[in-house]
């Protein structure tokens, strides 16, 4: 693999810890946040190291022959940690325990790096090796142990993180479950390309030349391997968002056909600012829900508290559970309060009930003991346009606002 196939991931997870960064500097006390951050950084640095002009250039600026070769491996290791500590902030628990966990896993990793450099310092490695290293150095004294080591720290994280991952998948469902299914495949391939790393090392050993497997095939695996696990991260948390977001404006457009019911009134008593078209859908859906309750505000005088109890039992005779009945009764109120209304151009109706002493507070009005609880607006917006008893007292007050006309 060249230079441009360990430069790619490392660019896109720098572009990913970009977009990342504000909400990063909004919520740093975080834990999910701040580890998904860390673990995009650690990625980005272990693919732009490992690659060999990096390698190449990292001994030249240091001085050291083969200086890349343990920082490649702290990276790794690091990034092995995150990803353990990530997962358990990820899946949660209590915060005492949780807290407990990362710092055993920081610590033990702590200690494989503080082991690798000091391995690093006590063994010699003169010639440069960009690719090789391992198979090279397999038997040289203390270089030796630092590959084992590396490669057993690799190997505890990636089993730990299937083993996680694959115990978590059975209980969950939705893209959580497909999220840690990736997230099992991803580790999978680190799993194929530490056993091609292995095998290599053990080959060299035994006096077998198998370098090609640690040169040429696990590079491939690993690259493939953390592509996939990041897939496996961004899939919950994406298509969570994508799902409340398509919620969001699926309840925009189900408020819709009581929005514009209510616009004549709401549009006479309007008290709230007007939105820029690229506002945010739940800002829209609270502007929508806004302008439904300042049109009912201006329609309470035509409220008609007796026509809603029959419309109420018209929509149980006809199935209806209570929940919808009651969505029901509200939306026919509020038609025939809309065609009250119309019929009543110099609000006379407004000025008697006033007079009669009907609304005490006429700026706030309260609604009657029979309307009492919270209105579900969805439903009501739904029942406008489908409901045969809404249908039924649109006809019926169409009918006595012709005859009034009439006569």
């Amino acid at each position: 693999m060249d230079g441009s196939g360990y430069y790619l991931p490392s660019a896109a997870m720098a572009v990913a810890l970009t977009v990342k960064a504000p909400a990063l500097a909004r919520a740093w006390r975080d834990p999910l946040l701040r580890s998904v951050c860390v673990l995009m950084a650690l990625a980005g640095l272990v693919f732009c190291f490992a690659a060999p002009p990096t390698i190449a250039q990292v001994n030249e600026w240091t001085g050291i022959v083969n200086f890349s070769a343990p920082l490649v491996y702290c990276l790794l290791s690091a990034f092995s940690a995150s990803c353990l500590v990530l997962m358990v902030n990820w899946r949660g628990g209590p915060p005492a325990r949780t807290r407990r966990i990362n710092r055993w896993i920081t610590a033990g990793y702590g200690l494989v790096i503080v082991a690798l450099v000091v391995l690093f310092r006590l063994g010699s490695t003169p010639v440069e090796r960009l690719r090789d290293f391992d198979t090279y150095y397999a038997r040289t004294p203390y270089i030796r142990e630092l590959i084992v080591l590396y490669l057993v720290a690799l190997t505890v994280a990636g089993v730990a993180m299937n083993v996680m991952c694959g115990r978590w998948a059975l209980r969950v469902k939705g893209w959580l479950r497909a999220g840690l299914l990736i997230i099992v495949v991803g580790y999978l391939c680190n799993l194929a390309y530490l056993a091609t790393k292995f095998t290599a090392v053990i080959a060299r050993w035994r006096g077998a030349d198998l370098d090609y497997l640690s040169s040429d095939w696990a590079p491939v695996l690993a690259s493939a391997g953390a592509q996939i696990s990041a897939v496996g991260f961004c899939v919950p948390l994406a298509c969570r968002r994508a799902g409340d977001s398509w919620q969001t404006w699926a309840t925009y457009r189900r408020l819709g056909p009581l929005w514009r019911e209510l616009r004549p009134v709401a549009a006479q008593s309007h008290r709230g600012v007007r939105i820029a078209w690229w506002s945010p859908a739940a800002l829209r859906v609270t502007q929508r829900e806004s302008d439904i309750h300042d049109g009912m505000l201006g329609l309470y005088p035509y409220f008609d508290a007796e026509l809603r109890l029959r419309a109420r039992d018209a929509a149980l005779a006809s199935g209806a559970d209570p929940e919808q009945a009651r969505a029901e009764a509200d939306a026919a109120m509020v038609a025939a309060a809309v065609r009250a209304r119309a019929a009543d151009p110099e609000g006379r109706l407004i000025d008697a009930a006033g007079a009669a002493g009907v609304r005490d507070t006429p700026s706030e009005p309260s609604p009657p003991a029979s309307l009492d609880g919270p209105r579900d607006l969805v439903r009501m917006s739904l029942a406008l346009r489908q409901s045969p008893v809404v249908a039924a007292v649109r006809g019926r007050t169409a009918t006595s606002s012709g005859s009034e006309t009439h006569e």
